[in-house]
């Protein structure tokens, strides 16, 4: 079985395996993680879970073993992500990314999601944001094999006060919502800023007769007598008859609420949090629990307090969770953004708060402030890896691009690298640094990595998609001047922009030889608007003849890729690869849908391209399915693979809006009868010695075309024979190639080279 290593994210076709292209079937994936990831002394175990922005957090039994879990709703990708709390080292205990519990949630969920009790069944149900402004209430149910699930009961929360005061109980969007019991009768009332203005607080009270009721009346829109000031961050007006300052607004409606019972007097406080704003504030409850009033003395704007209170992050955001393993909530601090439009690193966005005592009122120490983001994979936003043998010692080495970063208080792009110091089984990459090539000097954003022999020199050159500093989006390279074989030998000072590709918002390539005229194409994911262009559009390289590359528009809607809605896709990511091991190269694409689409074998296809999108196995279903990394506007998914561990199969990678990487390994599943069915090496064909250095003889039954393609699809050597060919390898690039021959009496045969 031959082992061949990917040195290229997202440009070319992967050759599988003889064992794995005998077995019948489609193919999908599962997550895995594939390798160790480590940084400075750390190896970090939650390396491939895919990052934070924006998250919002809930404790939850999933596995039903009486263990707090914890579940997250990330408001700028807007996904879920889960997570086990399982066995540590020694007595301890630790976090585990567990994407099976995913699944078991909805996937329209747009502004926020939290867990609370409504039926004091002490199994958390889901309260969430739908369309229109409206609170969904999903609950929490256990199906007939105990699995948890969750059964939409409210589609539309809504108050009933009298027959001419009633209505739909609207969430805006921008604010985040406190759901707790306000009045201690044991039922979730909910907090509200008022609709007309955003000014007042409004409190929906649980009126049900008994617990498991969703009746609600509003109780007061004037709740705490106090009003929010939008002329400065913290400002507020305190009793019935103030008002605010006249005051330009500095900030739109948006607000954070979090209630908790801070001076342990029975009655619920407030923490808010604004738009706009890094100040975290929290205000003092000096009335009843079912009379608040705050006053400015009870008002603190360095909250929580100690020598490191909230005050970094933007529009921040307060949760009570236990995730210190105690038993004692704690206090998370998370910004509640949509988007990163004030461009700050995220790389550091959940801030946590210790509860360290047991009784009485919370005693909230600062521990971190990258709470889970301290073991993964987080280059702040938009992620998009790529691989390739950057050092020449047969391993493939980790390089990821992201959206941005802020670095010394500017907004930037930068490559981090990653260094295999592992084995061809037991891959383990090691940070080196967090500016490959020093990129983050040349002031781009939305940086995304590519890896091809661009020059046809045998050596792998590195591809750019980035956008500058004026806002245009255009491909650049830079050539390998190493000779094929030798560690890559890049300078961020030969950056060169290619011709044909500038001004494309969004654009995200992969290279292939569509044509088969020796020169990589190049197929390119983009949100340039047209009268008839589509999301991925296929450009041909035109030989310059002065080592410039050149490409012109060939098709501007190549495949006619939609989404299950039939709309055009929005950032689209495409990846070249064969992974239905026929050794013809299919095509992958993701979107902001957070859907994968596979297309088989995409040079033989035309027209409008036919996708697979049950392309991801769920453990607990025991099914395939459409992936789910989120869905909204801004997020961008990027793809990458290789073999990562000498199994001699790729492992997908998927680089996350959330600044992280999740690795995922290929699955056989039974046959669908839709897919494909692999092709078999043919037994008619010889090829010696194998591996070859030098030169390889072909065997072939009778006259016959011989070509030898390389990883990207190219053919690199061809010949016509009528029995035994002698073919030179000398010159070639160290890897797997592909025989491919076409006898004169019709058979066609393929056999997989390794050159050393």
């Amino acid at each position: 079985m031959l082992r061949w290593i990917l040195t290229t994210s997202g440009l070319c076709w992967l050759v599988l395996t003889t064992a794995l292209a005998q077995q019948p079937g489609a193919l999908g994936f599962e997550y895995q993680p594939v390798a160790k990831v480590v940084h400075g002394p750390d190896t970090l175990h939650l390396a491939w879970a895919g990052g934070l922005n924006s998250p919002q957090f809930s404790n939850i039994d999933f596995d039903q073993d009486g263990q707090n879990d914890l579940f997250v709703y990330d408001r700028i990708s807007r996904r879920i992500f889960t997570y086990l709390n399982v066995a540590g080292r020694g007595s301890q205990r630790q976090w585990q990314y567990a994407p099976a519990f995913e699944a078991l949630f909805p996937t329209d969920i747009n502004s926020w999601a939290l867990l609370r009790d409504y039926d004091c069944d002490h199994r958390p149900d889901l309260f969430a944001h739908g369309e229109g402004g409206d609170i969904r209430v999903y609950h929490n149910e256990p199906d007939a094999n105990g699995q948890l699930s969750f059964r939409l009961v409210s589609s539309q929360l809504r108050y009933y006060n009298t027959s001419v005061n009633n209505g739909n109980i609207y969430a805006n969007p921008y604010d985040l919502p406190a759901i707790e019991d306000i009045d201690g009768d044991g039922k979730p009332d909910l907090l509200l800023l008022d609709f007309a203005t955003s000014n007042y607080f409004t409190w929906y009270r649980n009126v049900s007769p008994a617990c498991g009721g969703l009746d609600f009346k509003i109780e007061t829109s004037f709740w705490g007598e106090i009003r929010a000031c939008a002329g400065s961050c913290a400002g507020f007006a305190f009793g019935t008859g103030a008002s605010c300052p006249l005051a330009r607004p500095l900030h739109t409606s948006g607000y954070t609420l979090l209630t908790l019972d801070l001076d342990n007097d029975g009655d619920q406080d407030l923490i808010t949090g604004r738009d706009e704003c890094h100040e975290l504030a929290s205000l003092t409850n000096a009335g009843t629990p079912s009379a608040a009033r705050m006053t400015a003395a009870g008002l603190s704007t360095n909250f929580p307090a100690g020598p490191t209170p909230a005050h970094e992050l933007i529009f921040p955001a307060a949760f009570s969770a236990d995730v210190t393993f105690d038993g004692r909530p704690d206090l998370l601090v998370a910004p509640a953004l949509f988007s990163n439009a004030h461009q700050e690193s995220l790389r550091q966005s959940v801030w946590l708060y210790e509860n360290t005592v047991a009784t009485g009122a919370p005693a909230f120490t600062f521990r971190q402030p990258d709470f889970l983001q301290q073991q993964m994979l987080e280059v702040s936003e938009a992620a998009a890896p790529a691989l390739a043998d950057v050092d020449a010692d047969g391993l493939p080495d980790l390089l990821i691009g992201n959206g941005g970063d802020e670095v010394d208080g500017s907004y930037r792009a930068s490559l981090a690298y990653y260094h295999n110091e592992g084995t061809t089984t037991n891959p383990i990459f090691r940070s080196v640094t967090s500016d490959y090539l020093t990129l983050s000097t040349q002031k781009l954003t939305n940086l995304k990595p590519v890896f091809a022999d661009l020059n046809r020199d045998g050596a792998l050159d590195l591809a750019l998609s980035a956008t500058t500093a004026g806002g245009t989006t255009s491909l650049y390279y830079i050539l390998n001047t190493a000779a094929a074989g030798q560690p890559l030998a890049l300078a961020a000072g030969n950056l060169q922009q290619a011709g044909g590709l500038s001004n494309l918002p969004g654009l995200a390539p992969a290279f292939l030889d569509v044509d088969a005229d020796g020169y990589p194409d190049v197929l390119i994911g983009t949100n340039a608007a047209g009268a008839s262009g589509g999301s991925l559009r296929y450009y041909r390289q035109q030989p310059s003849g002065t080592g410039a590359l050149q490409f012109t528009l060939q098709n501007e809607d190549y495949g006619q890729i939609r989404t299950a809605a039939g709309t055009r896709p929005g950032n689209l990511f495409p990846l070249v690869l064969d992974i239905d091991g026929d050794t013809a190269p299919d095509l992958l694409t993701v979107d902001n849908t957070g859907v994968v689409q596979f297309f088989s074998n995409v040079r033989t296809l035309s027209g409008a391209f036919s996708p697979k999108t049950d392309l991801f196995y769920q453990p607990l279903s025991k099914q395939f399915a459409a992936s789910r990394f989120g869905t909204a506007s801004q997020l961008h998914l990027a793809l990458a693979a290789a073999d990562v561990n000498g199994d001699a199969v790729p492992e997908l990678l998927i680089g996350q809006e959330n600044g992280g990487v999740q690795s995922f390994r290929i699955r056989q599943r039974p046959a669908t009868g839709t897919a494909t069915r692999p092709t078999q090496e043919a037994p008619w064909l010889q090829v010696f010695p194998n591996p070859a250095a030098g030169a390889v003889q072909i065997q072939l039954p009778g006259p016959g075309q011989i070509m030898v393609l390389d990883v990207t699809g190219r053919t690199v050597r061809k010949a016509h024979s009528t029995g035994r060919q002698p073919l030179s390898v000398v010159g070639l690039a160290a890897g797997v190639y592909v025989v491919r021959v076409a006898l004169a009496d019709g058979r066609l045969g393929v056999r997989r080279l390794l050159v050393r």
